[in-house]
């Protein structure tokens, strides 16, 4: 989740398949947290011998062990993800990436981070800071994708209407593109254009075929698969000649 302070009126952030945004004179949880954690790159959890030969990509892309991203419904009017690694939880929103540290609480779970909490006890939380406070009810949950799904890749992500399917390769600054519901498949070297970490963590990539230019843009918001609904950490966007594709995705976790 990325969190943008209040400037006025707040504006409603959802997911990238999610209903409709609107202003309101409500906090959202993107106003609930003033402070962005610091610009570093977390590591990946890798060894060094088992680490990719691909461009690493932003660790906000990746569960960093959780089992799953549990979609939240929350009010007013916001959707967000959540991971819950052993120790910590990965939030997303409609603007950014949040970790939060486990703390101590008499039941359910707390995290906090500077002055942002994430409390839950059952399928219900409360999201809060100096700022206001949303209400959440656990929606879908889907289980985080890993190298038994996907041994190759490093990332994948797939959208819609047409269906289509990217992965970046593990091994090499390579990515495969599956158009159409899977009538034109195309493999392409390609170049890291720009990398964002921290709190608004994002990566543009480019082919270096000039016959056949492809510009991936990947960034760490909330996401959900317009027809399933599964939530995902990364909204992607594919411009090839021919169209924009627009869909979700996630980094592939060790198993």
């Amino acid at each position: 989740m990325r969190i943008v302070s209040l400037l006025g009126a707040a504006v409603l952030l959802a997911g990238c398949a999610g209903p409709s945004t609107s202003p309101s004179t409500a906090p959202t949880v993107d106003d609930l947290a003033e402070r962005p954690p610091a610009q570093v790159p977390e590591p990946q959890a890798d060894t060094p011998r088992d680490e990719p030969r691909s461009p690493l990509l932003p660790s906000a892309f990746f569960a960093d062990g959780a089992e799953a991203f549990i979609a939240w419904r929350c009010t007013p009017a916001q959707d967000l993800i959540a991971a819950f690694p052993d120790d910590h939880l990965r939030l997303w929103s409609g603007q950014g990436h949040y970790r939060l540290e486990r703390a101590v609480v008499a039941s359910g779970t707390r995290y906090v981070k500077d002055d942002l909490t994430f409390w839950s006890k059952g399928e219900r939380a409360m999201v809060e800071s100096d700022n206001g406070r949303l209400e959440c009810q656990q929606d879908i949950r889907r289980q985080t994708l890993t190298r038994a799904d996907h041994p190759q890749s490093i990332f994948h992500a797939l959208g819609n209407e047409p269906g289509w399917m990217l992965d970046l390769d593990r091994d090499s600054p390579r990515m495969t593109l599956v158009t159409d519901y899977g009538d034109e498949r195309r493999t392409l070297d390609y170049r890291l254009v720009d990398l964002e970490n921290g709190r608004q963590a994002s990566v543009t990539l480019r082919s270096g075929d000039a016959a056949e230019p492809v510009t991936v843009h990947l960034e760490a918001r909330a996401c959900f698969d317009a027809m399933s609904g599964q939530p995902y950490p990364v909204r992607v966007r594919v411009e090839t000649p021919e169209r924009t594709l627009r869909g979700c995705g996630q980094g592939i976790e060790r198993p």
